[in-house]
């Protein structure tokens, strides 16, 4: 006779109450175990209330809703009138070593993707140039963007391209379009090759209140340059959200090497 199939039965964490001695503040830490339960899978079935909450963590209900707020600005959560709260599922992954377009990223994944222009005007910008291979004094293309994933900001975005390839671009209406689709068909040039720098930073104010995050959040900052047959024709740096944005790679037996960091800010 065939045994039955064994069935997992360790049990989903409940929740830990705050240390009271911490110095970390009670909202603080109820709003980072809400964070490990969610990732453990504890409210699959359904979110709790605030009254629930206030229970399990033996807190104020104004503790609750402070730390509901500041996961709600994460993203993490969503709380609608009629629906209550909900967990923010969406997220984004992108495979490494391939030249990719945030618009097709988010396309591909199923999700509506929109930009809210904040600028698209000429400029000169020395560093920039530089980063381009360009004169100083060289004028220069730039488009800020919020770029939107559904109805949430994603990443704030800002390319630059010289003028003299991409001066096409200053009538195109980026609000649903990609760059490199614009830049192909309004300019005929298709970058394909590039370099791309990955790091993690604290998110400038300013940033953090465009994503509705809490200043202190720390973002993924993306610096890239984009080639077209070897010649540099956008330079460009991205804030997006660290919680709904990965990057994936594959590997192989091989050698790798470690570059140091150079200051770019000397």
């Amino acid at each position: 006779m065939t045994p039955p199939a064994a069935v997992s039965l360790t049990p989903i964490a409940g929740p830990v109450l705050p240390d009271r001695t911490s110095p970390v503040p009670l909202w603080a830490q109820v709003s980072a175990d809400i964070r490990r339960r969610v990732a453990e899978g504890a409210f699959d079935t359904g979110f709790p209330g605030e009254i629930a909450l206030t229970e399990q963590y033996d807190v104020s209900r104004h503790t609750i809703r402070e730390a509901l707020r500041v996961l709600r600005h994460e993203g993490l959560l969503r709380s609608e009138r009629g629906r209550g709260t909900t967990i923010e599922q969406n997220s984004y992954s992108q495979n490494l070593g391939t030249l990719y377009s945030l618009f097709r990223t988010i396309e591909d994944q199923g999700v509506s993707q929109r930009s809210e222009v904040r600028r698209l005007n000429t400029t000169t910008n020395a560093s920039v140039a530089a980063n381009l291979q360009r004169a100083a004094n060289d004028e220069l293309v730039v488009l800020e963007r919020i770029r939107f994933a559904g109805d949430e900001p994603l990443a704030v975005d800002t390319a630059w391209l010289p003028k003299d390839v991409a001066a096409a671009l200053l009538k195109v209406d980026f609000t649903r379009g990609g760059l490199y689709d614009a830049l192909a068909s309004a300019c005929g040039v298709r970058p394909d090759a590039g370099q791309e720098r990955v790091t993690a930073q604290t998110a400038p104010a300013h940033v953090a209140d465009i994503l509705h995050l809490p200043a202190d959040v720390a973002l993924l900052y993306i610096e890239r340059t984009a080639l077209a047959g070897d010649v540099p024709v956008e330079w460009r740096e991205t804030y997006i959200r660290g919680d709904r944005f990965s990057f994936e790679a594959e590997w192989r037996p091989g050698v790798s090497t470690i570059t140091p960091m150079t200051d770019t800010n000397n």
